[in-house]
């Protein structure tokens, strides 16, 4: 008789508070934010205190072998190629075509921090590029497109959490364009002020947007 008033169990809720996100990939996230972080501003720092051109060229150029703050670019790439793994790894399984989209982004910033461009990055149509101009410049310009097409992968991720899909939208809606208007300004124009500003808001956006997502996934509960 006694048993027939026992509340029944209603769900996993019964046996106590759900769990958040797992430990490693909290801690993932916290680390990509902390190295995101750290990247952008050591690469910002070699840009605006290096002999480069201003906003004439293109933030590789800070990177040049014969610039004194060529060391500070280098580890300012490699911490964002490190923020990109370790944002792969900290956004969840449904996200699976997102963060491998980041992993390759994250190689490609790798592989522009080792291979270096020459004076002013040459590259063409308009200028005479070398081996290493090509293999910088497309491994930079992979890893910008990896970042993009993974705002869009996270979009269109319906079991994604609605958090990191708002944030995607916006990012996607604000680089898109951008990355557009930087792809056809260096195939008309060339090398010059309107590459360098729309090179620097696309790049901006992008750390903007793997910096919130990194805080999101680091204190998201489900």
């Amino acid at each position: 008789m006694a048993d027939r008033h026992r509340p029944a169990p209603t769900g996993p809720s019964d046996a106590g508070p759900r769990p958040g996100r797992p430990a490693p990939a909290r801690a993932a996230a916290s680390a990509a934010a902390g190295c995101l972080l750290a990247g952008a501003v050591a690469v910002t720092v070699a840009v605006v205190a290096g002999p480069g051109p201003g906003l004439t060229g293109y933030v590789s150029e800070a990177g040049v072998a014969d610039s004194g703050y060529a060391p500070t670019y280098r580890i300012g790439v490699f911490a964002l190629a490190g923020a990109l793994l370790l944002l792969a790894a900290a956004l969840p399984s449904a996200a699976r075509v997102a963060a491998g989209l980041l992993a390759a982004g994250g190689v490609c910033t790798a592989l522009s921090g080792v291979v270096t461009c020459s004076a002013g990055c040459p590259l063409p149509p308009f200028e005479r590029a070398t081996v290493a101009d090509l293999v910088h410049g497309g491994a930079s310009i992979a890893a910008t497109a990896a970042v993009v097409f993974a705002m869009l992968a996270v979009l269109f991720t319906p079991a994604a959490p609605p958090r990191l899909r708002r944030l995607a939208a916006c990012g996607a809606a604000v680089s898109l364009p951008l990355a557009g208007a930087v792809g056809l300004a260096m195939l008309v124009v060339g090398r010059g002020t309107l590459v360098g500003v729309l090179e620097r808001v696309l790049l901006a956006v992008c750390a903007v947007w793997g910096l919130a997502t990194a805080a999101t996934l680091a204190r998201r509960s489900r």
